[in-house]
């Protein structure tokens, strides 16, 4: 008997119920802030795709419906940030093709991230599951099981914020990401993959939504909305906010002995931090409530700064070109890194002191009248230049940390200075320049409490990225 196809709804606003939220775990030191949040109580089908393109990143946000939370992060996550999910047969981005079926020879994923459920499926549609039979291995598996419980249960709660990140100059590795999760959607809903078209809307921002609007259109086929930057940004820190331990800060003791130890006398690697944390002073915020009004630092290529009123309204304040970007570029220059990751990796070994001018040098001791610690520095590559026109050879580990510092210093101090002119005590830091990396932290941390005289204090956001 000819069975009828469900029809998907379209896109529209969205309440998300974030009561019990939790931030699952993750294996990859890579993309800590990419890590997955469970919604237990969320009901609503979601037909969004939310893409965020900046300068350096594409970052893509989605949900999955599942009534229990998963027990491993994406593949994506695990493999790094610019490598595809492997939730599809490898496929060409021929547009509007129909891609390569499934076949019993491709190779399974160790865990596939769920599907997007644009409508929950009527559990008496049908006697079978919808799902094509011949799929075999571990991706049949899946695609049944989905299937299964989208037809045995109606409006079930319980779901997960997928969170991907990919380099903006490999941006076709995000477009086949976002294809092959539709194609894989359209067959545990059972539909044609022009219908799961339909019913999918791409929710793009950042100046990659206006650059690669066709790329997006015309290879997904689905509609694509342009969203106003600013707008998600302060939308998405509305959000964020309110799932427990998302936000937390450093304190004095924590920011203090990370910024101002030597790579020899240094402990353990600091933990990302977490809802259990180790007892060094990194503080959650477990019963979140909005945190307005605030000062918003986003940092990806470039840096800006928006102050946030009590009832939401906002404005771009400030801003700088020396962020993200500036010390991917530099560093690409003078070390041999190649990646991001690789540059926090090398300034986590380095010792900036053999590169920058400390106070110290110049004292022979703390300036105290001042408030200035001999560890303070005083000029940022102060010592790569010498009279007589000789130069030392100076480690990338030491440049790495030397500019790390540098640009971290001059964000806080900028950030410092908004927030005493608007008068904001909470200050919210964002983007992917942090990455959960406890030098940056507390390096920001250390100026906006050194430079407020301990009045104001700086917040981090563990999907930082993301906003």
């Amino acid at each position: 008997m000819t069975q009828s196809v469900p029809s998907l709804p379209s896109a529209k606003v969205i309440h998300v119920d974030t009561r019990g939220a939790i931030i699952l775990s993750e294996e990859s030191p890579e993309t800590r802030d990419s890590r997955g949040i469970y919604l237990p109580n969320y009901i609503e089908p979601v037909s969004h795709i939310a893409v965020d393109v900046g300068g350096s990143l594409a970052k893509v946000v989605y949900f999955t419906r599942s009534p229990e939370p998963p027990s491993s992060p994406s593949i994506a996550a695990t493999r790094g940030s610019s490598i595809v999910s492997d939730i599809s047969t490898p496929r060409s981005l021929s547009p509007c093709g129909e891609g390569s079926p499934i076949s019993p020879s491709s190779t399974p994923p160790s865990r596939v991230n769920g599907a997007l459920t644009p409508l929950v499926l009527d559990a008496q549609s049908n006697g079978g599951l919808g799902v094509p039979l011949t799929i075999n291995g571990d991706i049949g598996d899946e695609l049944l099981k989905d299937s299964f419980i989208r037809r045995t249960a109606q409006h079930f709660p319980g779901g997960s914020l997928n969170f991907e990140r990919f380099e903006t100059e490999h941006i076709d590795d995000c477009v086949q990401f976002i294809q092959a999760l539709i194609e894989r959607s359209a067959q545990v809903n059972g539909v044609s993959i022009e219908e799961m078209r339909k019913g999918v809307k791409i929710m793009a921002t950042g100046g990659g939504a206006h650059k690669f609007y066709e790329l997006f259109r015309d290879t997904l086929c689905v509609e694509v909305r342009r969203e106003d930057e600013m707008e998600c940004l302060i939308e998405g820190l509305k959000f964020i906010t309110l799932i427990p331990d998302e936000v937390y800060f450093f304190s004095d003791e924590l920011i203090t002995s990370v910024a101002h130890s030597q790579p020899s006398s240094q402990g353990p690697a600091l933990d990302r931090p977490s809802p259990d944390p180790p007892k060094f002073g990194v503080s959650f915020m477990s019963n979140p409530t909005p945190q307005f009004p605030c000062l918003l630092v986003n940092i990806g290529s470039g840096v800006s700064i928006i102050k946030v009123d009590k009832d939401g309204k906002f404005e771009r304040v400030s801003g700088t070109s020396l962020g993200g970007g500036t010390l991917w570029g530099l560093l690409s220059l003078l070390t041999p890194a190649t990646t991001f990751d690789e540059m926090l990796a090398l300034s986590e070994e380095g010792d900036n002191s053999t590169v920058d001018m400390l106070v110290g040098d110049i004292y022979g001791q703390d300036y105290s009248k001042l408030g200035l610690k001999s560890t303070m520095i005083a000029s940022s590559f102060g010592k790569v230049f010498k009279k007589g026109g000789k130069q030392a050879k100076f480690s990338p580990e030491d440049i790495s940390k030397s500019l790390l510092y540098a640009v971290s210093n001059n964000i806080g101090q900028i950030a410092y200075m908004n927030a005493e002119k608007y008068n904001l005590d909470r200050i919210y830091f964002g983007g992917c320049f942090i990455r959960g990396h406890a030098a940056t932290i507390a390096t920001l941390s250390y100026a906006i409490r050194f430079w407020s005289k301990g009045t104001k204090r700086a917040l981090f956001l563990r999907h930082e990225g993301f906003l």
